[in-house]
Order: C-alpha cells, then sequence, then structure tokens
C-alpha cells in the first residue's frame, strides 16, 4: 500500500462515519468538538450533544488522531506464530533452490510476475493478468500450452501479495472463487471496525490480528506455506519490510534460515498481512528471532555480497547489513514487519536480490536448469496511480491530507520508476551474458501500467480508484478488464506471440 495512505486512507475512502463511532469518537475527544460560528472556529464541551451525521475533514482528522495517539499509549504484543528450525529433509522446504531443483527444465520460457502493492485495485489488476495468461494459448518444440502454465515465479507485495498466495494455493480453482472472497467482499469494514471497538483497545494482541484472523477464516483458511508446496505451481516471494532496518524480507526459507526458523509451518495469511501492514493503522507482524541453528553468514548471503560489491550496488550492501544483523540473537530477538510497498512498491527489486542469491545470473541459470530456455520474460503488474491536485488553482493552503500524499507520492512515483529501469537494464544485462552463440536468450521487459491507458476520462477514471480493501463491482470489472487489455495490447508482448509463432 502506498505511504501516503497511512493516515488518510482510512478517513477519505470510508465515507461518513455512523452513530456507533460517532458515540465513540465523541467519548474520544473527551466530548470536545469543533464548533463554527461567525466564520470563527471556537473550542466548546458540548452538554447532551451529538456528533454531526457527516463530521468535517479536520474533525475526522482530530477525531482519528485522537484514537491512534490512545492506542499508542496501550502497550501492544506481536503473536509469535513462527517455530524454531529442526532437521528436515532440504527439499521439503519452500526454498528458491528446492523450487529451481524442481523447476521445468525442458521449458523455451523462463516466466517471472511481479505484482505491485494497492489494496484491492492492485489485486485486481493482477488477476486481469493471470486470466489473460491463462487464455493465451501458444505452441512451443513441446507443443501446445498456456502462458500461465508457464510462470516461474511470482513477486509481490502489499495488496499484489493476496492475488499471488492465493492463486499459490488454489491454482485453477482461483478463476472460480477469488472475485466472490475477496475482491468484492468489502474486506475494509471488519478491519476498520476493530479499531473503533473499545473491547480491542486493552488487548495484549495488536490491532492486526484482527486483520490476520479474517485473511485466515475468510481468505486462505488456514494454510500454511507447505501448501504452497504443489508441483507445478509457481514459486510465490511474499515481500515485507523490516521496519527496524528498512529493508526488504522475502518470506522464503533462505531468509527465514536467518532467523532459525520453520517457513513450512507459518500461515500464509501471516505472511500477506506482513506484506499490506500499513505502519501506524496496524501494528507490525512479528516473528521470533531464534538461536542455536548454526555459526557464520549462510553461502547465498555471502554471494550477494560478492555480487553487490563487484557492482557497487549500495542498496544491495545495505539490505546485507541489514540482513546480517539478524545474527544478533539478543538485540534483534524478535523481528517487527510491515508493509513490502515501503521498500519495494513494485515488488521487482526483490527478483532482482533473488538473481544475487544465487550469485549471479551465470549460476542462477545453471542452479534453475535454464539452459534450455531462449526466452526471459518479466511481466510488471503496476497498480499506481498519478493522483490530480486542484491546489494550482487557489492561493488556499493545501489540507493535510494533500500535502501528505502530494510529498509520498512524489517519492513513491520517482522510486517506482527507478525501480522499472533498474530492472529493464538488468535484463538485458543478464539475457546478453548467460547468450551463447548456439542457444541465444531474448529479454521481454512488458510493463502493465494503469499510466499506459490513453483515453483521458478511463485514465481519470482509474486515478481516482483509491487504495482500499473495499471497491465496488464496476471498479473492480474495470480493473480486470484493464489488466486483460494492458498485456494483450504491450507491445512486448506482442512481440512475445510473435517470436513464439515465428519459431514454432
Amino acid at each position: 500500500m502506498q505511504l501516503n495512505e497511512l493516515l488518510t486512507t482510512f478517513l477519505v475512502h470510508l465515507g461518513p462515519f455512523n452513530g456507533s463511532h460517532n458515540s465513540l469518537l465523541n467519548g474520544i475527544m473527551k466530548r470536545t468538538m469543533m464548533n463554527r460560528s461567525a466564520g470563527e472556529k471556537t473550542l466548546s464541551l458540548p452538554v447532551g450533544a451529538v456528533f454531526p451525521r457527516i463530521l468535517s475533514s479536520m474533525s475526522k482528522l482530530l477525531a482519528f488522531s485522537y484514537l491512534l495517539m490512545f492506542m499508542a499509549g496501550c502497550a501492544s504484543y506481536g503473536v509469535i506464530d513462527n517455530h524454531p528450525l529442526t532437521d528436515r529433509v532440504p527439499a521439503e522446504a519452500y526454498t528458491f533452490m528446492g523450487h529451481a531443483a524442481k523447476s521445468r527444465g525442458n521449458s523455451e520460457i523462463l516466466l517471472v510476475l511481479s505484482f505491485s502493492g494497492g489494496g484491492t485495485r492492485a489485486a485486481a489488476l493482477a488477476y486481469g493478468v493471470l486470466q489473460e495468461l491463462r487464455d493465451t494459448t501458444v505452441t512451443l518444440q513441446s507443443g501446445p500450452t498456456r502462458l500461465l502454465d508457464e510462470v516461474d515465479t511470482i513477486s509481490s507485495v502489499s495488496g499484489g501479495s493476496f492475488t499471488s498466495a492465493y492463486y499459490g494455493l488454489y491454482g485453477e480453482d482461483t478463476f472460480n472463487t477469488f472475485e466472490d472472497v475477496f475482491l468484492r467482499k468489502n474486506v475494509q469494514s471488519p478491519l476498520i471496525s476493530s479499531l473503533f471497538n473499545p473491547f480491542n483497545w486493552f488487548r495484549n494482541e495488536g490491532r492486526m490480528e484482527t486483520a490476520v484472523q479474517y485473511y485466515q477464516e475468510n481468505i486462505f483458511h488456514d494454510a500454511t506455506y507447505a501448501d504452497l508446496m504443489v508441483p507445478g505451481r509457481p514459486l510465490i516471494v511474499i515481500n515485507a519490510s523490516d521496519l527496524a532496518y528498512g529493508i526488504r524480507f522475502s518470506f522464503t526459507q533462505e531468509y527465514f534460515d536467518l532467523l532459525c526458523s520453520d517457513l513450512t509451518d507459518y500461515p500464509v495469511a501471516r505472511a500477506v498481512a506482513a506484506s499490506s501492514a500499513v505502519p501506524v493503522v496496524f501494528n507490525p507482524i512479528v516473528v521470533e528471532n531464534y538461536s542455536g541453528c548454526g555459526k557464520g553468514h549462510p553461502d547465498w548471503l555471502k554471494k550477494i555480497y560478492r555480487q553487490a560489491s563487484i557492482h557497487k550496488n549500495e542498496e544491495l550492501l545495505t539490505l546485507v547489513s541489514g540482513l546480517e544483523s539478524y545474527s544478533d540473537k539478543e538485540q534483534r530477538k524478535y523481528i517487527h514487519f510491515v508493509d513490502g510497498g515501503i521498500t519495494d512498491n513494485m515488488g521487482l527489486r526483490a527478483y532482482y536480490d533473488v538473481v544475487s542469491l544465487f550469485g549471479g545470473v551465470d549460476s542462477y541459470f545453471k542452479l534453475n536448469r535454464l539452459e534450455r530456455q531462449s526466452r526471459w520474460v518479466l511481466i510488471s503488474v503496476d497498480a499506481s496511480t498519478t493522483p490530480i491536485y486542484d491546489m494550482g488553482k487557489t492561493n488556499e493552503s493545501p489540507s493535510f491530507s494533500q500535502t501528505i500524499s502530494a510529498m509520498s507520492g512524489v517519492q513513491l512515483h520517482r522510486y517506482n520508476v527507478a525501480s522499472l529501469a533498474l530492472l529493464e537494464t538488468a535484463l538485458s544485462e543478464w539475457t546478453e551474458e548467460v547468450s551463447k552463440p548456439e542457444n541465444p536468450v531474448i529479454s521481454y521487459f512488458i510493463e502493465v501500467s494503469l499510466d499506459a491507458i490513453q483515453d483521458p476520462s478511463k485514465r481519470q477514471f482509474f486515478n481516482t480508484i483509491p487504495t482500499s480493501f473495499s471497491l465496488n463491482d464496476e471498479q473492480v470489472d474495470k480493473l480486470i478488464d484493464a489488466g486483460r487489455q494492458l498485456l494483450r495490447q504491450n507491445p512486448d508482448f506482442k512481440r512475445l506471440l510473435s517470436d513464439i509463432r515465428e519459431s514454432s
């Protein structure tokens, strides 16, 4: 979820507070409200007064601020649901390496997807892309196949993680159930209601537990990472952010090894909750960093460090430094995870980390048995929007939400652009490095972005869809269709299909 939604999403997009919220906020604000008289703002203590049916924007913001400060003063503790690492057969772990060992070595295509953040908007757009891949059949040397069946890895953050995790668990049944279970459900309402429920204010568990419970019961049905280990399914890389160090953390066993913890029985709902845990509004997802599983840093972390040093990649060096901190089992006894969009709102940089994890592109190709792949396809699904501000039409000072949105929106946009440029350049360099005269490898970097919509009125429609977990049917329908149309009309996607037809 975008950073500019941290304080504004739950005020701007929920509509008027209902009566129960009014009375609750009246108590939280200590019966203090803003009155307007003769054009002046005065504070008063109304006797027997009730809130208006629709609070002013300032009153909403003030009430929400009081609520956050009140809840911040109440100590809460993250529920620990990860277990210590024990001896097991390595093939049973949900790892990059394990997935590589089971991957198809005879396919001609290496197909990777990345799903951005953006609430249900991102989930619906990504779902539309999956539908289009399902309905796109190509003929390879091995015979006809759907492009969806060629997907090897899906890297996702925040809202996009709901789609990736659901598909990883339920496969083809996703197209029968996901819309009703998530896309067309008002998931936001029960989560927000929990914030205003006074019975939840004094619980030891954080506010995020309500979300986890809802995701467990209604979306993922108590599934764990063991349930993701289905032959033929893509590797699902759910990404979150380590709040203390501001680094990306991917929910795979390689990363959990650093915590001396077993990912196999970890609930998928918790990983998705971590990937979409908006700071301040919801508590972080907390895992315990166990000790006693070996000394020193693993080989793959050393490989990333070597790659970062060779290419003088300061971001990778920062990532390595943060991951190395997990070896301090006293100072980093507990790790707090929040929204993955904070460190990578595209889900792209996590895949860049994966290639480095293997020790570079050459090792990545060999360990994945990709010698026969002639096409490396990376489809980036970007659900970010470009809000239109009217502040330039007046000399009136912009509101608090407008200011926060503009400041964080600019930073997020620049980081997204940098991520796209990084991966597009890297993919070109990787394919050039692994290409051989007898087996040239062609790269296809395909961007599915709402910014690519040419019609101004249509683009404006999508730009007004909020980053929330509650959209109407029209919004969901158009987002799904946009995902399909944007992929189908993408020039690089057309080039991919044309190249496959010519070679078959």
